[in-house]
């Protein structure tokens, strides 16, 4: 198991993937899991998915480019809704989280940590069936 973490820009996290990509046993539908922010879901939510599009994600499309596919697993850790003053995401998703927030999301870690588990161990489908609610 390797864990890797991109030190680009989020719109470039793709990059880190090409040593990854090079390995003949390397399967992006198993081997690979991207944990990512997600304004599409509140703060203190998590949501696990197999495979899907970017949804307009510039850290996922990074992924996509690199891989050539969308079959890789996601953990999408919610950080919206966006508030209407924030003309530009990119502004709200870089701010720091309110104290709120801060406890709203250090209360997911120890599920996320099992989520992350249970996917190691078990797989995607039995990971999404367990954590998804």
């Amino acid at each position: 198991m390797q864990i890797l973490k991109p030190q680009t820009y989020m719109n470039r996290s793709g990059a880190v993937l090409a040593p990854l990509r090079a390995i003949e046993t390397f399967d992006p539908s198993r081997d690979l899991l991207v944990l990512v922010d997600d304004v599409a879901l509140d703060v203190g939510r998590f949501r696990l998915r197999g495979a899907g599009s970017a949804g307009g994600h510039n850290g996922l499309k990074s992924v996509e480019a690199a891989l050539r596919r969308q079959d890789y697993a996601r953990l999408r850790i919610g950080v919206g809704p966006r508030p209407m003053d924030y003309d530009d995401l990119a502004d709200f998703v870089l701010d720091g989280f309110t104290p709120e927030e801060r406890q709203a999301l250090d209360a997911l870690l120890d599920a996320m940590a099992e989520a992350v588990e249970c996917w190691l161990g078990e797989g995607i489908e039995r990971a999404m069936n367990r954590f998804n609610r």
